[in-house]
């Protein structure tokens, strides 16, 4: 059944999420903050360790760097597209209008940034894409069932810091790999491995800014961030055409 994996990574979520909640609600504060700055480090390992991985190579023993100017200018010319269109600002105001849906019960003072946090968390990497392809392609949901354990681990822990806005993540994580399994028989063709692996780069760097926003505070703009991960296609199209493309 193609779509599965997503039906599966949406509903490991939900549950993680709500033990969260429960969890939430017998800790103490201190508890709270430490869990939290926990969950911070591991995140920012968790993007370093995708980033070194897909930059690093490994030739004769001695170590070298690849793609390293396309995720400079994929982080470069995202942040410009994504600071025109103003993503961090419309992806909290979509926060605020869910929060402003919910039972005041639910709809806590940390309700967006556990939105948007996890929502760009969860969309944002190799697995996501892959994993939604190979779903669509072949019905095969093994690599998003895979990213589901981590998700739904992930999600009991932000859940038991911010609450029930990890939970509403599962809409647009639904929407997002969903939409690349119904799209998967059109962009497959072009989906080629060195393309994954700098998409995988740039979506490292980005879930490492999120582990840095949430142990320092919000320091990075994530969300307008987001468009740098579209650059790579970008630039490979470009390649096509004109062969000397540095990039």
């Amino acid at each position: 059944m193609h779509g599965l994996g997503t039906i599966i990574n949406c509903a490991t979520v939900l549950v993680g999420s709500l033990i969260g909640i429960l969890i939430k609600g017998g800790l103490p504060k201190r508890f709270e903050e430490t869990i939290f700055s926990s969950v911070g480090l591991a995140v920012m390992f968790i993007g370093l360790g995708g980033a070194l991985s897909g930059l690093m190579t490994i030739s004769e023993a001695a170590l070298g760097t690849q793609y390293t100017m396309g995720m400079v200018l994929s982080l470069v010319f995202g942040s410009i597209v994504g600071e025109a269109l103003d993503i961090e600002t419309r992806l909290d105001h979509l926060g605020e209008w869910i929060k402003g849906k919910m039972p005041k019960k639910l709809a806590g003072k940390t309700f967006v940034d556990g939105f948007v946090t996890a929502s760009m968390l969860f969309c944002v990497g190799a697995m996501a894409v892959v994993g939604s392809l190979e779903d669509g392609l072949n019905g095969d949901y093994s690599i998003l069932a895979a990213k589901s354990v981590l998700d739904g681990i992930s999600s009991l822990l932000f859940a038991a810091s911010l609450g029930f806005g990890v939970a509403m993540s599962i809409l647009p994580l639904a929407l997002y790999q969903g939409g690349i399994t119904l799209l998967a028989q059109f962009v497959k063709p072009y989906m080629t491995d060195a393309l994954i692996t700098q998409m995988s780069c740039v979506g490292s760097v980005l879930i490492f800014a999120i582990g840095i926003n949430m142990i320092f505070g919000k320091k990075i703009k994530v969300g307008n961030l987001l468009p740098a991960i579209l650059f790579p296609i970008i630039f490979t199209l470009i390649k096509a055409v004109f062969p000397a493309f540095p990039v």
